[in-house]
């Protein structure tokens, strides 16, 4: 685990909306943890307190924003894109509901593209955008990320739409980390903690498919 003691003055820079500091931060990781453990469990957990300081009030919405801004660009510089294709496997995407922190999307992407799968990237969208464009591109696969809990909620409606369609819901982000039990309320088909864990489920769906 990443000592407590590096997560506090991450936070505060990240508060200070202090770019160059973040990322030299950052550049220091990569001598003594993986990418992967940098984000699972660095960047996600102390972008969440911030979150959680917004919903408490204690944080600036603009902070929030900043922060996910930041750490956007820093796992870009910790995960780069590495396209490897894989050719068997079914149309999917990652989407944005109803949120404008878009890091987590960003984090499971990048860590999809780098495991060798191919995905869209719909960026943010409405629940109505959003259940358009799955039924338009006939997914197989659909993840969805979320950061604050009214936005996960929306993923119920989603669900709602979709059924009669061969879809496969995943889901991922702090409030389905809070509850354990919400993916199974708002009709997700499976809910992912970690970026990595979004590469198992889509693997365990293949398998089952194949």
């Amino acid at each position: 685990m990443v000592p407590q003691q590096q997560k506090a003055p991450f936070k505060d820079i990240l508060l200070a909306c202090d770019r160059l500091a973040a990322l030299n931060l950052a550049k220091q990781w990569q001598d003594t943890m993986t990418p992967t453990a940098a984000i699972d469990q660095l960047i996600v957990p102390v972008l969440e307190d911030i979150g959680q300081g917004w919903e408490q009030g204690s944080v600036a919405l603009s902070q929030v924003y900043m922060a996910s801004r930041i750490c956007e660009e820093i796992t870009t510089q910790l995960l780069p894109a590495l396209s490897r294709k894989n050719t068997k496997q079914p149309a999917m995407a990652i989407a944005l509901l109803n949120d404008y922190h878009s890091l987590g999307k960003t984090i499971v992407y990048s860590t999809l593209l780098a495991s060798g799968h191919t995905l869209k990237d719909y960026g943010r969208m409405s629940t109505a955008e959003l259940v358009q464009r799955v039924i338009a591109d006939k997914l197989k696969i659909i993840l969805i990320s979320t950061l604050m809990l009214p936005s996960a909620l929306h993923i119920a409606e989603v669900s709602k739409q979709l059924k009669g369609h061969d879809v496969h819901i995943i889901v991922g982000g702090a409030p389905f980390r809070f509850d354990p039990t919400l993916w199974q309320q708002v009709g997700a088909h499976a809910m992912g903690r970690t970026a990595s864990d979004a590469i198992t489920l889509i693997n365990e769906f293949l398998g089952a498919k194949s």
